[in-house]
């Protein structure tokens, strides 16, 4: 939690001080510029951007790819335990052994892996049981709750995807509004002032949905590595625990 707040707080210092070091100076330049001439605020990118809503969405950007790439992280330091024999090859098959080679020959930051958690809560059932079927339900039984402790961890994820592009339609909503009150300079001909309202509108709901498309792609490659790590687990305790012991 420390480190997502972290990262938060260091993604608002950083977008804000771009905007206001060069995107909002640029733009009100842009502006000044379109307005001296009689013309309309030019589609440059500075000025697309220069909005109070798209500044919320690419802090809110930032911190959705912190929390997606630390969930990749924990994901892919730990994949290499699927192609090592973790389990100790012996005709008696000591638990007791067994867990504890787990816990002494493996890294500390890979003890709280699923694939190492699963395993030593299997092997205590197994120990205190000794029956197979027991071992297997205890599998299934980690492998649910793996799926469960994913899914509730990505709520965050979720929440932001689903935020930003309302953040875009909230600016949507302000940039007609500002058209809209501008009609009756719009009638007696002077439509500059109602251009660039509506031009705030459709700037903050375009560049909202491409920020949610492009932390959606992020987020479908996370639940697909998630995915693939519980199969991975069911397959490695297959071959590994539950064939040794048959």
């Amino acid at each position: 939690m420390i480190k997502s707040f972290i990262a938060l707080v260091f993604s608002v210092c950083l977008v804000h001080m771009v905007y206001i070091g060069y995107i909002r100076p640029e733009a009100n330049q842009l502006i000044e510029t379109a307005e001296a001439e009689g013309q309309t605020a030019p589609r440059e990118i500075v000025v697309i951007l220069k909005d109070y809503e798209q500044e919320i969405c690419f802090i809110l950007m930032l911190w959705g790819a912190f929390l997606i790439f630390s969930s990749y992280r924990q994901i892919l330091k730990t994949k290499y335990l699927f192609s090592v024999d973790l389990i100790e090859d012996s005709d008696e098959f000591d638990v007791d052994a067994i867990i504890g080679k787990l816990d002494k020959q493996i890294p500390k930051d890979c003890l709280t892996s699923p694939l190492v958690q699963t395993l030593r809560s299997s092997l205590w059932r197994y120990a205190a049981t000794r029956n197979v079927q027991n071992l297997s339900d205890a599998i299934e039984s980690n492998l649910d709750a793996l799926a469960v402790r994913q899914d509730s961890e990505n709520t965050m994820i979720r929440y932001l995807i689903w935020a930003i592009p309302s953040i875009g339609f909230i600016g949507t909503v302000r940039g007609i509004g500002q058209a809209l009150s501008q009609a009756d300079r719009a009638l007696a001909g002077d439509i500059g002032g109602m251009t660039n309202s509506l031009g705030v509108a459709f700037n903050s709901t375009l560049v909202a949905l491409l920020i949610s498309i492009f932390l959606m792609f992020l987020f479908h490659q996370l639940q697909r590595l998630q995915d693939s790590q519980i199969l991975d687990t069911q397959a490695y305790c297959e071959k590994y625990l539950l064939n040794r012991i048959r």
